[in-house]
């Protein structure tokens, strides 16, 4: 897979580029330095994963990752950062980004950026523990005003956990084929764009 690279440490960007170019799956195709760069990299190069730092000079993280993602919608955006800022992780998972995770959590990363190529959605420990207080919930959710079946629930409860569509089948004893079309379901009853916005949607409005 091809991987972009955006920090504006080049101390930390070239550790980054060591990490995963390490991984035989894994190819560097692009190093930036700043959320303008970072644009114009991704349109370039159509990495299939881009590891992005979120305070930079300029157009931060933030901004760089919803430019790219209104570019091409399948590069997948994974935020690793040293802030546990609420803002930005609220920002981060309502813009798509496919996961935040702390450079202190670096010895991740190279499985990081392997979950999110596989659509898997990552949250680092410490972002985990922050999210039920970031959201704003509402009265207990009504599955029956969606028509959500239980099968359907068990299903959201485990995008939110971040399993992928093979670990979901194989807990659900079902074919993965079938995991597919329940979630392309769940996402037209919810009117939903991708099992990202679903695991926001669980937690903004569904866990207890």
């Amino acid at each position: 897979m091809k991987v972009l690279i955006v920090d504006d440490d080049p101390l930390v960007s070239g550790a980054l580029k060591v990490i995963l170019e390490s991984e035989s799956d894994m190819e560097v195709t692009g190093v930036a330095s700043s959320g303008a760069e970072a644009v114009l990299t991704a349109r370039e190069k159509a990495p299939d994963v881009v590891v992005m730092d979120i305070r930079m000079d300029g157009m931060n993280g933030i901004e760089a990752a919803e430019k790219i993602l209104s570019d091409n919608k399948d590069i997948k955006i994974l935020f690793l950062t040293t802030f546990l800022d609420d803002e930005y992780i609220n920002k981060a998972l309502n813009l798509g980004a496919s996961g935040y995770i702390l450079k202190q959590e670096c010895a991740t990363l190279a499985s990081s950026v392997r979950a999110v190529h596989g659509g898997q959605i990552v949250f680092g420990g410490k972002i985990v523990e922050k999210l039920p207080d970031l959201m704003n919930r509402k009265e207990k959710f009504d599955y029956d005003q969606y028509d959500i079946t239980d099968k359907e629930k068990e299903l959201i409860e485990m995008v939110a956990e971040g399993l992928s569509n093979k670990e979901i089948s194989e807990k659900m004893f079902l074919g993965e084929g079938t995991v597919r079309n329940m979630m392309s379901s769940v996402l037209s009853k919810l009117d939903l764009r991708d099992r990202t916005q679903l695991a926001c949607f669980y937690y903004q409005k569904i866990r207890p």
